[in-house]
């Protein structure tokens, strides 16, 4: 086995960003971070105090008041910058994406991809303000109307320990395009990969206060969103954190994007191609471990190949390697954290409980190399009730539920009716016409055929629906919404 190497053994205490200048805490709560597939320690890191926010929140404040006036042009350029950084470092912060969180070296590649695709994307939103505004001369005799959008000013962007640096891609560089200012305060889980991804940033140049970190939690993250300065919060987590946040928006009269658990269904049809399906499955239900919102936990089998597919479906899972990311042979990573391994084992516990039936276990295997690591294989289980609790709530792990079904109505009646979320829905068909039903029916913010993830491309919104999302605006290039507010401008000059 030959492991590519690491940046960095150990990143020494983390430190914030305020202000331009990356600070020590005086904070006496210090945490500390682990590599998920080796155990050892990579980093320690403090909770902010009080005051340690509040600085934070004076400095995006007191920046906005001179990034809201910097020309568009020149804004463009700090962008362009950033997007060139990200690609020096690309593969140093793959590296780290890999080490802090615990995923595949190709599945890091592939998310630090994504976050240069976001970058691009804020690019073109800023020049896309041009069509936003719109002008209308004579409306009436002497009169003419014109629409503007302007930055509301700092924003609290919290990201989760899934998706650190794609979390942050999809707030960040479109709040600065805005000409708006950003606290991050990031996930405990993976706090060296979400400090990285603000320090690359940062190299192209941006004002002082712009962009700030701090490492917080759930008080904190109360104590930013309530101050007066902030004027609104992008988030990507857990339904109950987010909804928390969502309700403390509505009382402060403040906007958000808030993105939440998902439950999604991916659906094959009779003529679907069995090998082609099975090869979407193994992505779709075990990459980045199952951690991941879009990710797929039910699968409903319509007609008579379930019994192939299932076969096929088990010889791939269990050919997977597991190991450390970073021998680029692995397929699968380790959770991410100790208790996300937990909570999975609870969670295929409860299921057998309630009645499941277990196809392939993976809650045994050891990695040789990697005794410490927060390890386990892709699991399957059968003879599943859509009405089950297990077949209604997230697991969030590499667990996939095979669940037979006698038609796409059916199907689509489950997506639709068995859960409150409404993240995405997939469908393995050659039929046109079962795909456009799929599409068209299907209660969901993102729908996907013949592909197992319905993941948008950045310079689409993430269209989450129902329990998934609630806020103002969707993330991504609909965070544009989130940071700008519309102003009507009429005059008469006859």
């Amino acid at each position: 086995m030959s492991l590519l190497q690491e940046v960095q053994q150990h990143y020494g205490k983390l430190k914030f960003l305020i202000n331009g200048e990356w600070v020590e805490s005086k904070s006496t709560e210090i945490h500390e971070t682990t590599n998920p597939a080796t155990g050892e320690v990579i980093a320690e890191f403090p909770t902010a105090t009080k005051d340690e926010a509040l600085g934070a929140v004076k400095a995006a404040h007191e920046a906005f008041q001179t990034w809201k006036d910097v020309p568009m042009r020149d804004r463009a350029r700090l962008m362009f910058k950033m997007v060139a950084k990200f690609e020096e470092h690309y593969e140093e912060m793959c590296r780290i994406l890999t080490q802090d969180h615990g995923r595949t070296i190709g599945e890091s590649r592939g998310s630090v991809s994504r976050v240069i695709e976001n970058l691009e994307s804020a690019c073109s939103a800023l020049y896309g303000l041009v069509k936003r505004n719109e002008h209308l001369d004579q409306l009436a005799n002497g009169i003419d109307q014109y629409l503007v959008w302007e930055p509301l000013g700092a924003f609290l962007i919290i990201t989760p320990g899934n998706i650190p640096m794609h979390a942050w891609s999809s707030f960040v560089p479109y709040a600065l395009a805005a000409g708006c200012t950003v606290v991050v305060s990031p996930s405990r889980q993976d706090p060296v990969a979400a400090e990285t991804i603000s320090r690359v940033a940062l190299e192209a140049g941006f004002p002082p206060g712009v962009i700030n970190v701090v490492h917080g939690g759930r008080q904190i993250n109360q104590e930013i969103l309530s101050q007066p300065e902030i004027k609104g919060v992008g988030f990507i987590g857990s339904n109950r954190a987010g909804h928390e946040l969502f309700e403390m928006c509505g009382k402060l009269r403040k906007t958000s994007s808030i993105n939440g658990n998902g439950k999604n269904m991916l659906v094959i049809m009779p003529d679907a191609d069995v090998d082609e399906s099975v090869r979407w499955l193994t992505r779709a239900c075990f990459g980045m471990t199952g951690q991941r919102c879009l990710g797929v936990d039910n699968v409903v089998v319509i007609g008579d190949i379930y019994d192939e597919l299932k076969e096929k479906f088990i010889a791939a899972a269990k050919d997977m390697k597991m190991g450390y990311g970073l021998d680029e042979s692995t397929q699968m990573g380790p959770y991410a954290t100790e208790g996300g391994k937990n909570n999975i084992l609870d969670w295929i516990d409860k299921s057998l409980k309630d009645g499941a039936r277990m196809v392939l276990d993976g809650r045994t295997v050891k990695v040789g190399d990697y005794p410490d690591g927060h390890f386990l294989a892709p699991t399957i289980i059968e003879d599943v009730n859509v009405d089950m609790p297990m077949a209604k709530e997230e697991a969030f792990g590499a667990v996939s539920a095979l669940i037979r079904g006698k038609s796409l109505d059916q199907a689509i009646e489950w997506i639709n009716t068995r859960t409150d979320l409404g993240h995405s829905a997939a469908i393995m068909t050659q039929s046109g016409k079962n795909a456009r039903k799929m599409i068209r029916e299907a209660n969901v913010g993102n729908v996907a055929v013949n592909l197992g993830v319905a993941q948008p491309y950045a310079f689409f919104p993430l269209g989450s629906r129902r329990e998934s999302f609630v806020g103002t605006a969707k993330s991504r290039m609909g965070s544009m919404r989130l940071f700008m507010d519309e102003k009507t401008v009429v005059t008469r000059w006859v």
